[in-house]
């Protein structure tokens, strides 16, 4: 038995030291492109784009959903937006380069205070609300906060509302206080390499994924151990806070479009995207069929039309998704295995 416990010990010391290595080598890949902004006793990572002289927006705030980083959002939309608004895209408290500051951070009106607080650091006085998946509840909850500063907001598969079930048994595993980060620093890393082109594939199926989302968006950078437990930490206490939250989302004035596909295994548009066209007074809400959980990289002129609608702009939505739909409508691609439960 002394030998079993002592070999254990020894591979889990090996899993430790080769994670540590790999961490180090996936920092080297996709280092900070933006700058660090002062909230308080902790620092976000963003990339802002200065308002132009021949912008015909308002400002735009981008928020990335579960296992993802600014770079998912940046890719994008800021070829799309160059020229036309002030930009600012975030990695999330804990993710990506951004630190993770207390424990307040670890629901989603924690983390929405301190966009504010970096908004405000930018000069951005109010500013379009762009929230993709785990993401939408931190832009429902930075309405609900901050509706002075919330000009409009835009839901891209959004996760809002409480759902029936649990979440994926690693979230929770690497939730708890001992055992998760033992986890998060042996067994994520090997584990989620080895998963990161199909697991991407995934959440886009059945819409194919981009060849180069994987080293284009950087998700490799959640397997880091202090990232990989926030991620777990976010996912983790998101039904409990939808629960108590989501009731007040009545109390949203802001000006509201949500996009969602009716093929997204990731969350479940029914309860989440309906449940916000419910509850937020005057939400308008566009299906698209055969669209699964990438709104914002698949049908991104839709998303894009749907923000200068909420700027103003005579936009027929109704038009701009029947394009969208046709263009997807021989999407066939497949899941290699069964979709992570990400936000």
């Amino acid at each position: 038995m002394i030998y079993l416990i002592l070999a254990l010990v020894l591979l889990l010391a090996a899993l430790v030291a080769w994670t540590q290595v790999k961490a180090r080598e996936i920092e080297a890949l996709y280092p900070p492109i933006g700058e660090m902004i002062d909230v308080g006793d902790y620092r976000l990572h963003a990339v802002h784009i200065p308002r132009p002289d021949t912008a015909d927006l308002p400002a735009l705030v981008f928020i990335h959903g579960a296992s993802g980083n600014l770079r998912d959002q940046l890719i994008p939309f800021r070829s799309k937006f160059e020229g036309r608004a002030e930009m600012l895209f975030i990695d999330r408290p804990g993710h990506g380069w951004s630190d993770r500051g207390g424990s307040e951070n670890n629901t989603p009106d924690g983390q929405a205070n301190a966009i504010i607080r970096a908004m405000q650091a930018k000069g951005i006085s109010s500013a379009i609300i762009i929230g993709h998946s785990f993401g939408g509840a931190i832009a429902a909850s930075l309405a609900l906060g901050h509706p002075e500063m919330t000009a409009g907001l835009v839901f891209l598969a959004p996760a809002t509302h409480p759902w029936p079930g649990g979440i994926a048994w690693y979230y929770g595993l690497t939730s708890t206080p001992l055992i998760g980060p033992l986890f998060a620093h042996t067994f994520a890393v090997p584990a989620g390499l080895s998963r990161l082109e199909s697991g991407s594939a995934c959440v886009f199926a059945p819409n194919p994924k981009p060849d180069d989302y994987v080293t284009q968006t950087a998700p490799a950078l959640v397997l880091r151990p202090e990232a990989f437990r926030n991620n777990a930490i976010d996912v983790h206490n998101l039904q409990p806070y939808a629960t108590r939250v989501a009731p007040r989302y009545s109390e949203i004035t802001a000006p509201t479009v949500i996009i969602t596909g009716d093929s997204d295994s990731v969350v479940l548009a029914h309860i989440h995207s309906e449940g916000l066209a419910r509850d937020i007074p005057g939400a308008e809400l566009i299906w698209i069929r055969n669209l699964g959980h990438k709104p914002d990289h698949v049908t991104t002129d839709l998303a894009i039309r749907a923000i200068e609608k909420m700027a103003g702009f005579p936009v027929d939505l109704k038009a701009a998704a029947a394009a969208a739909e046709a263009a997807l409508a021989g999407d066939d691609a497949t899941c290699p295995g069964e979709a992570p439960s990400a936000g």
